[in-house]
């Protein structure tokens, strides 16, 4: 019964949204009803879900570009108490200054005439410091007592860091991810939004092109797949996440 709780809240506030939009002869620019924007889903559907597959290669893509320059980022400050100290400001500047206000930047940038590039580097921007963060968390926080015992047997730092600190880093390196995936996806859409470009044909690019035409439907129908893909992000994430714990004899 609990996990048809969330389903039957969501029947229920579906319900009095049709009865309130018919009830109040609502315009359907203003608030479409929820039977309306089923009807945009359908209609629409292969075209969002097209949409969709590229706003997820964008994120990948971002996510990917973050991971490759967040793990050696992670691994220098795990290694130097001076790096440490050096690349942590950037990496909370980073994820405290506001998407948006990066994104014309990275915009103009990346070249105006190539929208999907801009896209992926604002992706792998949001998504840098999840990463970073738990790579680094990870990688000190093996348990003293084996570093002493690495430290006994005068263990090489590359044999240290595969066979200590990397699989000790695992776990929170994957809740840095879990998080970073969601972030690129945002940081996807953002970048889609700013550069307004037709030659960027993600879901942001749909919503945009709906707004315009006034189709509200439309626009309610490409959020519902976003919102779709941003939920399917993540428990992939979780489902790697999971497996991986159970694989290194974590619990779950």
């Amino acid at each position: 019964m609990r996990r048809l709780a969330p389903l039957i809240l969501a029947v229920a506030l579906l319900g009095v949204w049709e009865v309130a939009c018919r009830a109040l002869t609502l315009p359907a620019y203003l608030l479409p009803p929820p039977s309306a924007i089923a009807d945009a889903l359908i209609q629409r559907g292969p075209l969002l879900a097209l949409s969709a597959g590229h706003t997820l290669i964008m994120a990948l893509g971002g996510l990917m570009m973050a991971a490759l320059v967040a793990a050696p980022l992670a691994m220098l400050a795990a290694s130097s108490r001076w790096a440490a100290e050096a690349l942590r400001p950037f990496a909370v500047t980073i994820q405290v200054t506001p998407v948006v206000a990066i994104a014309p930047l990275i915009v103009i940038w990346a070249g105006l005439d190539h929208s999907q590039r801009a896209v992926m580097i604002l992706a792998a921007v949001v998504a840098f410091f999840p990463l970073f963060s738990g790579f680094l968390t990870g990688l000190t926080s093996a348990d003293p007592e084996l570093e002493r015992l690495f430290d006994l047997y005068g263990a090489r730092p590359l044999d240290r860091l595969l066979r200590l600190r990397l699989p000790s880093a695992a776990p929170f390196a994957l809740e840095g991810l879990s998080v970073a995936a969601g972030q690129a996806v945002i940081g996807a859409v953002v970048a889609e939004f700013v550069a307004g470009s037709g030659q960027s044909q993600g879901l942001a690019w749909r919503i945009l092109e709906a707004g315009h035409r006034l189709r509200t439907a439309e626009m309610f129908a490409a959020l519902f797949v976003l919102a779709a893909l941003g939920l399917a992000v993540h428990a992939g994430i979780e489902a790697v996440r999971r497996r991986t714990k159970h694989a290194l004899g974590a619990p779950r």
